[in-house]
């Protein structure tokens, strides 16, 4: 009896499968792309997820980026959501987002509101201030 596959969940919490959901941002055609700053925050979340350390530093700001990504062994992220997108102009926006996470026996949360900017034609992450 043969047995159907599903395709996987993108990590973003859309419901749509990954290859077209945050997948079609990390790479192919389309890659870097993301149409504004909300559809980044979740491509970006999903990399986390995923372990996609070059495709977040490719999407964070030259001027803030670090040298490189540090995932923490053993962490598992468990949900997005994503509260306000704030179009500030053209150029700029903000995400306020809560990322859910838990390593070993601890839960974790992370409350943010991000600055992204558009230069070029390309959103970035910019930093970010902790909520409370």
């Amino acid at each position: 009896m043969a047995t159907m596959t599903h395709p996987a969940p993108c990590p973003c919490g859309s419901l749509q499968p990954l290859a077209t959901c945050c997948g079609r941002w990390h790479a192919g055609p389309l890659h870097l792309q993301a149409p504004d700053a909300q559809v980044l925050m979740g491509s970006r979340y999903s990399a986390f997820v995923l372990g996609l350390g070059d495709y977040l530093l490719a999407t964070w700001h030259p001027r803030t980026r670090p040298p490189q990504i540090e995932f923490e062994p053993g962490q598992r992220w468990l949900g997005l959501q994503v509260r306000r997108h704030q179009i500030v102009d053209e150029t700029h926006a903000t995400v306020e987002f809560v990322a859910r996470s838990k390593l070993g026996s601890r839960a974790h949360r992370l409350h943010e509101i991000s600055r992204f900017v558009r230069e070029a034609g390309r959103w970035f992450y910019v930093d970010g201030d902790i909520a409370p």
